[in-house]
């Protein structure tokens, strides 16, 4: 059911969720946790709505939506109200903004929160320089953002590292996370030997593939070598050199990678590109500081940038055809087993600490 509340004012906003709530039998009390999201009124839009929509079954949740209109228009409010099947399990609050309300976005939505509930801020597209900074962000326990949905990817994680604060976290590191839990398992199986250098290559505008050198920067202390690649999409290789051999991960269709290692196997593996729902639902399972991240913006400086472009292959290394493929499930679960593993040992120097995220919207 979908409510159209014109020229409105936040009062008459929560006076109606009450009264549908008394309607309904639905009460606040279902409900973990307040998501806002902000954005620029316009199509893109209801992307993100959809987004929400869908992490909310896994996250019950109030979702207010920050929607800024024209800024040289009168002063209006135009609220809508979203619930049932089209709130997925949450309630949505559209509040489009114009004329000098649209700077005031944090005004509107202190009425609309959730009592005595955590509040997680996203900016789908073009977020502040220094959300924790940001009126909307001073209100929440975690601040999303999405590096890869900027203009400038590179530009914009550039500006997350120089001002990042506890509690941020960003999409392009959430779509790593089946690449670390990759990386990570294969390097628990022997030999145990030390990885003495490593290649990330990626597109040239895919903040994941920076956060996936960073994030092996940091957790093998080791400089590591980003290349561009000419051709694919999002993370195209990485390769792990150490004594016995290298260990590749190559993923050139987007959709299923190939893992060799000396003695072992190739084993085909799912790294099928995370849609922002699933990025979203990860994010909000913790209200914690996102401590692996800021390690690995640390760790984008020990990045050494390859001046020459590679070609990658179009094709992976062949596999047997019985050769299963490790799904998603799996993937996160070996890396979870690895976050309470200590950095300096060799085993779990490759290791992270929690799950999580990669490249331009396309990891």
């Amino acid at each position: 059911m979908i409510i159209d509340l014109p020229s409105t004012t936040t009062s008459q906003v929560n006076s109606k969720l009450v009264h549908l709530r008394e309607q309904g039998g639905a009460t606040a009390l279902g409900r973990v946790l307040t998501l806002v999201i902000v954005t620029d009124d316009g199509a893109k839009t209801e992307d993100a709505i959809d987004a929400a929509n869908d992490a909310s079954r896994e996250h019950p949740c109030r979702v207010i939506v920050v929607a800024r209109g024209a800024r040289k228009a009168a002063a209006r409010l135009d609220a809508q109200i979203r619930v049932g099947g089209d709130a997925g399990a949450s309630e949505v609050v559209v509040l489009r903004l114009y004329g000098p309300l649209a700077d005031e976005g944090a005004s509107c939505v202190i009425p609309l929160l959730l009592p005595d509930a955590p509040v997680v801020a996203w900016w789908p597209f073009e977020a502040p320089a220094k959300p924790a900074d940001d009126p909307i962000g001073r209100l929440a326990q975690r601040r999303i953002t999405d590096s890869a949905a900027e203009r400038n990817p590179i530009k914009a994680l550039e500006v997350r590292q120089k001002h990042y604060a506890a509690g941020d976290t960003d999409l392009a590191w959430t779509r790593l996370t089946l690449w670390r839990a990759v990386l990570a398992a294969a390097l628990d199986l022997p030999p145990y030997e030390k990885i003495t250098d490593a290649t990330v290559t990626g597109e040239g505008d895919s903040p994941s593939t920076d956060l996936l050198a960073g994030w092996l920067a940091a957790r093998l202390r080791i400089p590591v070598r980003r290349a561009k690649a000419v051709n694919g999409q999002g993370i195209i290789s990485v390769v792990l050199e150490r004594k016995s051999g290298p260990v590749e991960l190559l993923r050139p269709d987007g959709k299923v990678g190939t893992l060799t290692q000396p003695g072992q196997p190739a084993r085909r593996v799912a790294l099928q590109r995370r849609a922002n729902r699933d990025c979203l639902a990860e994010e909000l399972r913790r209200l914690d500081p996102d401590e692996p991240f800021e390690e690995t913006l640390k760790g984008l400086t020990k990045i050494v940038r390859g001046r020459t472009p590679v070609k990658t292959p179009t094709k992976a290394p062949a596999a047997p055809d019985d050769t299963p493929v490790v799904s998603a499930a799996d993937a996160e679960a070996a890396l979870s087993k690895k976050d309470t593993q200590p950095a300096a040992k060799p085993r779990s120097s490759s290791s992270a600490k929690r799950p999580t995220k990669a490249g331009k919207g396309k990891p």
